[in-house]
């Protein structure tokens, strides 16, 4: 139980350390695309005082679902795969959603993320 830390430390060596190579500096970049999508939501809701949900988040989230499944792959990674091949219809739903709407008449009604002028 003495050498705890040692084995803790031995440990994130390996994972963090050892093994690193383009592919997981390529997960790492894909996380933190998918992770800003959630930073881009957050801070779009604070300005609105309101919940909102960006057109950047679903850009954010096509880009780090592309790049994780690429890794997903890489890994041949089952689960990764599906998780993230089924995200990515979902995301490309939406943003063909949002590039679908007609614009409204009402220059006051903006879609939800877009900031009206002036």
């Amino acid at each position: 139980m003495s050498d705890l830390p040692g084995r803790i430390l031995d440990w994130l060596h390996l994972v963090f350390v050892a093994q690193i190579d383009y592919w997981i500096v390529l997960g790492f970049v894909a996380q933190f695309l998918f992770m800003m999508r959630f930073v881009v939501q957050w801070i779009a809701s604070e300005r609105a005082r309101r919940s909102v949900v960006p057109v950047a988040f679903w850009f954010f989230s096509l880009g780090g679902g592309v790049l994780l499944l690429v890794y997903a792959v890489q890994r041949q990674d089952p689960v990764f795969i599906a998780g993230q091949a089924l995200g990515l219809l979902i995301y490309l739903r939406n943003l063909s959603l949002i590039f679908r709407k007609q614009p409204s008449a009402d220059p006051a009604i903006v879609p939800d993320g877009a900031e009206k002028a002036g």
